[in-house]
């Protein structure tokens, strides 16, 4: 008995092990009718991206790029190469909007359940050509666990940063309200705190257990139940502390923000980015632009949000502030834009649907008035920068990782096609083909 338990072993702890490839082998080269680079440069005609192992080793127009012997070549016809898309405000832990039990399943669903989903969430997202996300805000450390599951094969998804537990006052937009007294109340420990000292507490807590970026809400929001929208819920002094706090453990602060008031509060204590900014004023966005403060927009939160509330899935105070917010952010970008505030693409993904993150290129075309470029731009190397990724991710350039998307045609003729990747590639790994999607 114990010879065949011996002989066994082997094969019990291989089929125990990730299944999933983490890492590139071997040289490819893709061929295009044309690449864009994602540093906002004019298209490539017939291009052609050389990849060895998970690097990035050539890219030029075919003429001039050399294929080394040996070199599997993949010949993706009348297609654009891209950069691996990104996405810099992700909620991919639980259910989205428009989910019948989504507003209480903090309190029916185990805390598993959350997770669970998300795997099936990474995996759309991934598919959608989105190589990397930020995730701002997980209950339970839910985000890490599932940044180590793709580290480590076990799923597959994109590269994620993760914040853990978003931080906000008692009863604000980062809190579970609408709950009897008692039932949903957090602390430090779950983002929930008031004044400079439990901010700090609340900061050091996420970093300890893994947070990359530092999640906080400076103001209202519009599926939070019980505040305005646009009223600032973290003084100056408090945000202050809680930037001051993270930049000492090498963290950056990505602050929810939708009033005019609380996004510059905000952007004076010194935030890395204000999410949605819906009710940014031309003085708030030139403050925005002197001090590099990205604006991450989610305009397809917005869209989703305001046709929840038209079809009645939202209802009262909540319908009413999607409605306002959606028509506000169609001005708000606009004054990012014409004060060249740096734009990074985020989609709340969570409120929109995972899995069709792409359609926020083509609403910051359509609302914003980007030219598809700009767009493409928000989405590649803005937001590596943000992300601070930009030396490994961002552009088609030499060295950096092999996180490589074709959509369909053209992007500058038609922006829709970046919601219609045929292929992704990530660390030298593909995860899809105009032939299918590889088993994985």
């Amino acid at each position: 008995m114990r010879t065949l338990l011996a002989l066994a072993l082997p094969s019990l702890l291989a089929a125990q092990a990730p299944t999933n490839p983490t890492k590139g082998s071997g040289t490819v080269a893709l061929k295009a009718a044309r690449v864009i680079d994602g540093t906002g440069a004019a298209p490539i005609q017939n291009g052609v991206v050389v990849v060895t192992d998970d690097r990035i080793v050539s890219v030029g127009a075919a003429a001039s790029v050399a294929i080394p012997a040996g070199a599997r070549t993949v010949d993706l016809g009348n297609t654009t190469l891209l950069p691996g898309f990104i996405d810099a405000h992700t909620h991919v832990i639980g259910r989205a909007l428009g989910d019948p039990d989504a507003n209480d399943q903090g309190v029916r669903d185990v805390d598993a359940f959350g997770a669970i989903l998300g795997v099936v969430n990474v995996r759309n997202t991934l598919l959608a050509g989105f190589t990397s996300i930020r995730n701002l805000g997980a209950a339970n450390f839910d985000d890490i666990a599932m940044r180590k599951a793709i580290n480590e094969g076990w799923v597959i998804g994109p590269r994620m940063q993760t914040a853990a537990h978003a931080i906000g006052i008692t009863g604000g937009h980062c809190d579970e309200n609408g709950y009897k007294p008692g039932l949903m109340d957090g602390d430090f420990k779950t983002g929930i705190a008031d004044g400079p000292e439990q901010i700090r507490a609340a900061v050091r807590y996420q970093a300890k257990y893994g947070a990359d970026v530092i999640k906080t809400c400076a103001t209202g929001g519009v599926l939070s139940e019980g505040d305005a929208v646009g009223v600032p819920q973290y003084t100056y002094d408090e945000l202050k502390a809680l930037v001051d706090e993270a930049t000492k453990l090498e963290r950056k602060v990505a602050a929810h923000a939708h009033g005019t008031e609380g996004i510059k509060i905000a952007v004076r204590a010194g935030v890395s980015s204000i999410e949605h900014g819906s009710f940014l004023d031309e003085e708030g966005a030139k403050m925005m632009a002197e001090r590099g403060t990205f604006l991450v927009p989610t305009l397809s939160a917005g869209e989703a949000a305001e046709n929840a509330a038209k079809t009645g899935v939202l209802k009262g105070l909540r319908a009413e502030k999607a409605l306002a917010a959606a028509q506000a952010m169609r001005k708000s970008i606009k004054y990012a834009i014409e004060n060249k505030v740096p734009i990074a693409l985020g989609t709340d993904a969570g409120v929109s649907h995972h899995g069709a993150n792409g359609h926020e290129f083509t609403l910051m075309v359509q609302w914003g008035g980007m030219t598809p470029m700009q767009s493409i731009v928000a989405g590649t190397s803005n937001a590596a920068k943000l992300l601070g990724w930009d030396k490994n991710l961002g552009t088609l350039t030499t060295g950096k990782w092999a996180d490589i998307v074709a959509v369909p045609g053209d992007p500058i003729a038609d922006i829709k096609v970046m919601e219609k990747p045929v292929f992704v590639m990530k660390n030298g790994v593909v995860y899809k083909t105009p032939n299918g999607t590889p088993a994985m």
